[in-house]
């Protein structure tokens, strides 16, 4: 059993990641700042308080529950936002992750599984990325993800920190449990944002641009399961605990989806029309962003087990129905 530190545990990904942890036999503590968490999330260990700009909290929760590794899913990750304000990003994702980084060291914790993103990539379209390809991040939430991988190397060089971090794109799905779930306030993805509509919580879903250069006109990604995600984060936990080598990971199904098609599969899965309206493009969106994930099965022996678009939505729409965290 370990103590392992989950900033952002209050969070979508990383409530989950919580769970999962607790089932391992393992003991995580949240830290998180409820900016963009929820409190009801907490439910599978202790819970502090704070925000990771806040140097000398951070010394404290890592001397009162003195971890063995950090999981750090602890991010502004709001595209727009990212673009219309970029300071915000780099003073919280990167100032933030700095604190953490070095409050770890501190503390004698040389582990850390990260939770980066894809948007690390830019616009690559009609390529399916690996950890190989250019990183021409389009705003300042790829920016500033990319800049604490580089963190993570260089400390890495110089403390032997150990380090793994997760390139993935849009995450989905919900605990098959009903106990977590997709909760954004505002809420800005789209497989929650399209239930909403489904069920009468919002007017309309808006298609941010329809004229896109794919097969309908929408943007395409790659959507991965959130619980398949968090089995990948734990097994590069489990790596590092082991002594293992680290690095960078891509998750993805190496399947795109347009915006329609997925508005689509959620009409079919939950038998309700969704009713849309067509805006703008949102500054910052790339058109197709697909990633393939070799090297985690090969390394990893990871696999999107729980990833069709049916079923993201299918899990994503109970917990919906049970009225998630209002209920």
């Amino acid at each position: 059993m370990a103590t392992i530190l989950v900033t952002g545990g209050a969070g979508y990904i990383g409530a989950h990641a919580c769970k999962a942890l607790r089932a391992a036999g393992h003991v995580p503590v949240t830290y998180d700042s409820l900016v963009t968490g929820w409190r009801d999330a907490v439910r599978f260990g202790p819970f502090e308080q704070g925000c990771l700009t806040d140097r000398a909290r951070l010394d404290a929760v890592m001397a009162a529950h003195r971890p063995d590794a950090v999981m750090h899913f602890a991010a502004l990750s709001n595209v727009g936002e990212a673009s219309r304000d970029p300071g915000r990003y780099w003073r919280n994702n990167v100032l933030g992750s700095l604190n953490l980084i070095e409050a770890m060291l501190s503390a004698g914790v040389r582990r850390i599984v990260f939770s980066s993103t894809c948007a690390t990539y830019g616009e690559q379209d009609g390529v399916l990325l690996d950890e190989t390809s250019p990183q021409m991040p389009l705003n300042a939430y790829g920016a500033s993800k990319r800049a604490v991988e580089d963190m993570l190397r260089d400390f890495a060089a110089a403390h032997g920190l150990g380090w793994v971090s997760f390139r993935y794109f849009n995450v989905a799905g919900a605990d098959p449990d009903g106990e977590i779930g997709e909760f954004h306030d505002p809420e800005t993805h789209l497989i929650p944002l399209t239930l909403m509509a489904a069920m009468g919580r919002r007017p309309a879903l808006t298609v941010h641009g329809s004229d896109y250069p794919t097969r309908d006109g929408t943007c395409i990604r790659d959507y991965v399961h959130v619980c398949d995600l968090v089995d990948a984060h734990l097994a590069g936990l489990a790596r590092l605990m082991a002594g293992g080598e680290g690095g960078v990971f891509n998750l993805g199904t190496g399947t795109g989806y347009t915006v329609r098609e997925v508005i689509a599969a959620a009409e079919a899965v939950t038998g309700c029309r969704v009713p849309v309206v067509e805006g703008p493009r949102r500054p910052g969106d790339a058109v197709s962003l697909v990633s393939g994930s070799a090297r985690a099965a090969r390394e990893l022996g990871w696999q999107p087990r729980r990833s069709s678009l049916e079923r993201m939505i299918a899990d994503a729409w109970a917990w919906h129905r049970g009225n998630g965290f209002a209920a």
